[in-house]
């Protein structure tokens, strides 16, 4: 099976760049990070539970090789084909040790100083808008996707996407416009859950308040799972360092 069924069969879609979430036109930046965040959250340590992780991380390398080559993006983008037998789409390669070149870790310092700078901006403005449209208003899973937010940030959270909604930037969906109040109620009744089980765990690691952000993160990763790994793949896509370029040029 090619590259583009193989995308079709585990994402839905034989579109490389809709396949990695970034436009067309996407820069080579913006190509590299849509590859993190999205493999991040199908990686075989972070995806135990889906059985068809390590196909999908390994699908999503190639895809990244194809696109981070210039030659064989301008051969994909004209024809809309991929050179199968191109060396950046060996079979043997080690996907693993590839991603792990490209993306360093991250430190929860850096998780800090990321939130600081974000919220209120013109960014953080355009990723709600775009998990309101991904999810189509359904606050729950808003909620548990949007960056560097808790329980508390709900109502300047709602209130960037009404304002948006206002301005006919954004469609109103019923599930956001006419969300019940037992809803909200049970997304708060979690909010609630999970910080109290944070502050355990706080206690248990021996912690003090300013190192409490390591017990929510911890929490946070065990209560919600892949959702999870989303907010981690944006911070860490965000602080990664430069690398040079995912893949050999393919035959033409």
């Amino acid at each position: 099976m090619g590259l583009l069924e193989r995308c079709e069969e585990l994402f839905r879609t034989s579109n490389l760049y809709e396949v990695l979430g970034v436009a067309k036109t996407a820069s080579v930046a913006e190509v590299r990070r849509g590859y993190y965040k999205v493999s991040l959250q199908v990686h075989p340590d972070r995806a135990a539970d889906d059985p068809r992780a390590t196909e999908k991380f390994q699908a999503l390398g190639k895809v990244y090789a194809v696109l981070s080559d210039k030659e064989q993006r301008a051969v994909y983008d004209e024809q809309g084909i991929v050179d199968e037998e191109s060396d950046s789409l060996c079979q043997e390669r080690n996907w693993e040790e590839y991603w792990r070149l490209l993306f360093p870790k991250i430190t929860v310092e850096d998780i800090m100083n990321f939130e600081k700078k974000y919220k209120g901006t013109e960014e953080e403005k355009q990723d709600l808008s775009r998990l309101y449209l991904q999810f189509e208003g359904d606050m729950d899973l808003i909620m548990d996707s949007a960056l560097c937010c808790t329980h508390e940030d709900e109502p300047r959270i709602a209130s960037i996407i009404q304002s948006a909604i206002d301005s006919n930037e954004l469609p109103a969906f019923n599930a956001f416009t006419q969300e019940s109040n037992k809803k909200k109620k049970n997304r708060k009744r979690k909010a609630d859950k999970e910080r109290k089980e944070a502050e355990e765990m706080q206690k248990e690691m021996g912690v003090s308040s300013e190192d409490s952000l390591v017990a929510i993160l911890k929490q946070k990763q065990k209560s919600r799972g892949q959702e999870f790994n989303s907010f981690l793949a944006n911070l860490e896509a965000k602080y990664t360092k430069k690398a040079g370029k995912g893949g050999k040029k393919g035959k033409k």
